[in-house]
């Protein structure tokens, strides 16, 4: 890779890191074709991007981020693979499901919403953060239930009147 190709790689990486918070890295060498299609097959359909990366070029494209990456970039070495995705734990939950066959994907760390993880212990923690649509889903449904609740008793109240008065 000549210098110029390795500074668009870079500059590619940056722009990649620019337009998301939600960064998984993992190694997924040692798949085989078959395990690493049905990967990707699932990353797509989720919604995520999954890309094998050099760790210097990633390393360099996070240096050059506006994004505080903390000690994330200790993390690369060996193989390693990007998953960049919208949702907090759909990576999280894709690699969960492949583990279930196999040791592979193994997770590094991630970057979600400003926080860093490290490490293979925190995928549990990953796949179970709720997503953004998920929250909103629960606090609307708490706002809801005490005016359901309130329109309920009501309507009992206004039908137990209307037997009472025939």
């Amino acid at each position: 890779m000549t210098r110029e190709e390795k500074s668009i790689a870079i500059e590619n990486l940056t722009a990649q890191l620019a337009g998301t918070n939600i960064i998984y890295i993992s190694d997924i060498s040692g798949l085989n074709a078959e395990t690493t299609s049905n990967l990707r097959r699932a990353c797509f359909k989720a919604g995520i991007k999954l890309e094998v990366v050099k760790n210097t070029l990633l390393a360099k494209a996070m240096e050059a981020s506006s994004n505080d990456y903390g000690d994330l970039p200790t993390v690369l070495s060996g193989n390693s693979a990007i998953f960049i995705s919208d949702v907090a734990n759909a990576p999280g939950k894709i690699i969960k499901d492949f583990r279930k066959k196999s040791d592979k994907p193994v997770l590094k760390g991630a970057y979600i919403n400003s926080e860093v993880y490290i490490g293979d212990n925190q995928l549990d923690a990953l796949a179970t953060i709720k997503s953004k649509e998920e929250l909103i889903g629960e606090i609307i449904g708490l706002l809801q239930s005490p005016a359901q609740r309130i329109i309920s008793a009501l309507q009992n109240k206004f039908a137990g009147s209307e037997e009472a008065a025939e």
